[in-house]
């Protein structure tokens, strides 16, 4: 227990307590990442005095010399503005610990420790530890919009620990969403949440979180658009177009799939969203309908480029991909280039991994085979082998040279589609 307390010299100056997400973690037997730390009694000039660097633009936060790790001075804080960055902090000697904890957001990240391992817990974390139960600490919580964000992504996170939302707490998160407060959030924030509930091991609780509490209808349109809207049962025996998405998540989390392979999952199937009533169930052309908006979702949370360039790719191309023992040489030839395969064979693994996803968030289709990724991964590997050193040595330059390397590509394509038979 020390060990895992121990602030390493310099010790900041008056009374230090770890707090938050490292408290919460320990106590439920997880493995701590980042600590952070509350100091009382001290002032900032104490801080710098003491050699700790101040990083805090709006409130006293500063970095330990050596380790890096945060330590904020105790403070309160006052709503004083709309959004999340609207608050006015009062950070003294005088404030206490208890005052800083009830700040928080969820009783479960407002449990602070001392230096002998006791525990300081005034708003009943530990009993919603061990009822497994996620509650806001205080009224206050509708005073920050990003919070419901959070306590969504804090549901998928821990969703595997059994971890439920208090209905207190969920009445408070559709107060917010009714009101103006979520539209003063920076895209940049979003993301980050987004890209953090991605990461977990269950991105559908967070998602359906937000969609529970009245927020992915402001958060992401999109997906929104794709509840209600219903597909063949035939072909997806869940029928609604959101639960697919939902299911494909978590398919793509469940194996283990990188934040680019995630995010193309979430965006496969916006243009479901856009279908004409008198269309459905059918979704013919969602592909087409489906990629400006996957670009638009991009663009607006300035995602990553290689999040942005496979989910516009994975809108355009799943079904092809799922059709791919059925394609002529011809098409499997301009898919492979579309990708870019050719030159960056990582970009096909991800795009297969994404659509097989697709493919297996279905209901009763979780683990079905899905023999399309092995029949592009091999033909991605035919149209690789040809020996472009021997076309040019046949004289082939320029444009010529092109030509006859997808020529080769072609014959190589159709010979090995023939030996796959």
């Amino acid at each position: 227990m020390a060990e895992f307390w121990e602030s390493p010299s310099p010790a900041p100056p008056g009374t230090c307590h770890l707090v938050g997400g490292a408290v919460r973690d320990h106590l439920l037997g997880l493995a701590v990442g980042e600590r952070d730390w509350v100091v009382t009694g001290a002032t900032p000039q104490a801080m710098q005095a003491a050699g700790f660097r101040p990083v805090g633009q709006d409130f006293p936060v500063f970095l330990h010399p050596h380790t890096g790790e945060e330590y904020a001075l105790a403070r309160t804080e006052r709503k004083s503005a709309p959004g999340y960055r609207g608050f006015t902090f009062h950070a003294a000697p005088e404030v206490t610990l208890e005052e800083d904890l009830q700040r928080r957001d969820l009783t479960i990240n407002a449990i602070a420790m001392d230096a002998r391992g006791a525990l300081i817990d005034p708003v009943g974390g530990r009993q919603d530890l061990a009822a497994r139960r996620l509650r806001h600490v205080s009224p206050a919580f509708v005073e920050d919009p990003l919070r419901v964000l959070r306590v969504a992504r804090f549901a998928a996170r821990f969703a595997g620990l059994g971890f439920a939302l208090a209905a207190e707490t969920l009445t408070l998160m559709r107060q917010l969403s009714a009101g103006e407060e979520l539209t003063t959030l920076t895209p940049e924030r979003v993301w980050r949440e987004l890209e953090k509930a991605l990461r977990s091991d269950s991105p559908s609780v967070f998602f359906g979180t937000l969609r529970e509490a009245g927020a992915l209808a402001v958060i992401l349109a999109e997906l929104e658009a794709q509840f209600g809207k219903p597909q063949p049962p035939k072909y997806h025996p869940e029928i609604d177009s959101g639960l697919h998405t939902l299911l494909a998540i978590d398919q793509a989390a469940r194996a283990g799939a990188a934040l680019p392979v995630r995010y193309a999952v979430l965006c496969h199937d916006f243009g479901k969203g856009t279908t004409p009533a008198a269309m459905l169930p059918s979704h013919r052309g969602h592909e087409d309908r489906g990629v400006p908006l996957a670009d638009a979702v991009s663009a607006r949370f300035k995602v990553p480029r290689d999040c942005a360039e496979l989910a516009s790719l994975v809108a355009a191309n799943h079904l092809l991909c799922h059709q791919a023992e059925q394609l002529r040489p011809e098409t499997l030839l301009k898919l492979l280039e579309r990708l870019d395969a050719l030159r960056r064979p990582e970009r096909l693994e991800s795009f297969v991994q994404a659509c097989e996803a697709d493919a297996r968030g279905r209901t009763g289709l979780e683990d079905a085979p899905y023999p399309a990724a092995d029949y592009l991964r091999g033909a991605l590997q035919a149209a690789a082998r040809i020996d472009v050193t021997a076309l040019r040595a046949e004289g082939h330059q320029g444009a010529a040279l092109g030509e006859a390397i997808r020529k080769a590509r072609l014959a190589a394509l159709r010979r090995w589609r023939e030996s796959a038979k």
